[in-house]
Order: C-alpha cells, then sequence, then structure tokens
C-alpha cells in the first residue's frame, strides 16, 4: 500500500482567515469545516490543513510540526522564527507604531522609567533598547490601549487605520515597523525535493491568482485603417493579440492590463476608434 506524501498548510485563525481561504478558493484548493474543527478537509489530497493562532504558527513552522504556512510578518519578527519567506501576499497590512496619550511628553533622558505595555514584547524590546529608552515593560494580552493611561504612558501596538488610537486619545510617537501577510516555510521542507516542488506548485497558482486580481481583460474591434494609429497607445503584459475579423475588413483585439489603468485607458480607445469594448475579470494569470 502506498501512503501518499502530504504538505503540513498552517492557516491563520481569526481576521486573517477569509482572505487565506479566498485566495486557496481561487486557487482550486476548496475548504470544508464545521466552523469547529481545527483540521479541515481540503479537496487537494497532498495537503493537510490545520488551524492556528497566527502568533504560534512561526515557531512551528521553523520547528517543522508545519511545513509551509501564512501569518503576519510581525509575528515571524516577534517569535524571532528561522523560516523563509517565500511571498508577501500584501494582505491585512498594518503598523506597529509607539503611540501614547495626546497630552504627555516622553522625555528620553528622564532618569525616570516609562511604563509600556504591548503584545509583542521582543519588537518592542529591540525598538526601545535601540531607542535608548528607559522602560519598565508590561505584557498584554489583547485590549492594549486600555491600559492608557492609568496603567502605561506608551503602548506598541499594530494600526491599520488609526481609529482605535483616536478613540482612545492616543497618537502616535514613532513608527516601528510595517507588516503584512506572508508565506513562510519550514528550511528543511524547501530542501525536501517533493515538498519542494509541491511548495512551488503552490506558489505558482497563489501568484496566478494575486496576479488575476490586479488586472482586467479588454476585448474590441477596430477597423484595419485605424489599427496602426492605435496598437501603440495600447498597454499590455507583452503584446496585445489580434485576429482578422470574419468577413470584414477589421480587427479583433485583446489585452490584459491593471485594473488602474482603466479609467484613462476606456475613453482613449473610444477615441482612436475601437469598438464593441468589453471588459472581463480575470481568475488566474500566469507570467
Amino acid at each position: 500500500m502506498v501512503i501518499a506524501m502530504k504538505i503540513k498548510l498552517a492557516l491563520p485563525k481569526g481576521r486573517l482567515y477569509n482572505e487565506i481561504e479566498s485566495l486557496l478558493k481561487d486557487a482550486e484548493i476548496k475548504i470544508s469545516t464545521n466552523g469547529r474543527n481545527y483540521r479541515p478537509n481540503v479537496n487537494d489530497p497532498e495537503i493537510q490543513l490545520k488551524i492556528l493562532k497566527p502568533q504560534n504558527i512561526p515557531k512551528l513552522v521553523e520547528l517543522g510540526s508545519q511545513d509551509v504556512a501564512f501569518t503576519g510578518y510581525d509575528w515571524v519578527l516577534e517569535q524571532n522564527a528561522d523560516v523563509e519567506e517565500l511571498m508577501d501576499l500584501s494582505f491585512n497590512p498594518v503598523k506597529i507604531v509607539a503611540a501614547i496619550p495626546k497630552q504627555l511628553k516622553i522625555d528620553k533622558t528622564s532618569k525616570s522609567s516609562i511604563r509600556v505595555v504591548s503584545e509583542y514584547e521582543k519588537i518592542s524590546r529591540d525598538y526601545l533598547d535601540k531607542k535608548g529608552f528607559n522602560y519598565v515593560f508590561i505584557k498584554s494580552f489583547g485590549a492594549t490601549e486600555s491600559f492608557i493611561p492609568e496603567d502605561a504612558d506608551m503602548i506598541i501596538d499594530n494600526t491599520s487605520t488609526g481609529r482605535t488610537l483616536k478613540e482612545n486619545n492616543l497618537v502616535i510617537y514613532d513608527d516601528v515597523l510595517k507588516s503584512s501577510t506572508r508565506l513562510i516555510a519550514n528550511k528543511d521542507a524547501i530542501n525536501d525535493p517533493w515538498k519542494k516542488k509541491k511548495i512551488e506548485n503552490l506558489i505558482t497558482l497563489f501568484q496566478s491568482v494575486l496576479e488575476a486580481r490586479n488586472r482586467v481583460l479588454i476585448e474590441m474591434n477596430v477597423s484595419e485603417d485605424k489599427l496602426d494609429t492605435l496598437i501603440p497607445k495600447l498597454p499590455c503584459m507583452k503584446s496585445p493579440t489580434i485576429s482578422k475579423l470574419y468577413g470584414e475588413q477589421g480587427y479583433a483585439i485583446k489585452i490584459a492590463v491593471t485594473k488602474d489603468k482603466i479609467p484613462n485607458l476606456i475613453p482613449l480607445l473610444k477615441k482612436e476608434g475601437a469598438t464593441d469594448i468589453l471588459v472581463f475579470d480575470l481568475k488566474k494569470v500566469i507570467p
């Protein structure tokens, strides 16, 4: 009996999960779970899934209990995890910031220690030591902003919009680092020939989905006398696809372009004589 080889893939529990699940679904990797199962089923027999807290994932990948995983870059740094970063998916972009009450003035030359609260102990201590603060560190376990002002002088926490800081009368004292969702791998796993190939295939799929999300396919027709004027003005990945229209003196053109070009491109196409313009979403783009 041949036992199928599997790659162990960890998914982050919490707010990152939905984005990762959507990415996997668009890559035709479909997950089924009842909401309480930490080991969901997947339609790829070569993948074994497990759902874990993102802050636990980096160390587990380093130790090899998981081969590959999605997690925040902040937790890779916080855990000081010796892992291989494979992709920056740019999901959930946040800043880790040092924040203080609006009315507080920080004097780094003072001999008095400031009270600093954070979930990120390593990141915080590295930052505070580098900046030369006298401080007492207090580790939080959620709701870090609630410590201000009675129990702390500074917090070091992540923020995306800054709204929570403003609601708690806090201002950013300094930016510490930027973070986003990364795909990471165990170093032994990427040196194993079978696992390396499987991971490379997954990366190709994920990249094709992310590229497709940023592009659309445009189809149009153009008369023969306008073709040479229009073609040089077309943005595309490599070169446009052009085919002769049946029974007519004209051409059909296809181009794949980034979505940010659409507002200016559509009026340009009309101006240059393109007709029957169609715009399609893409599922996967493989350069």
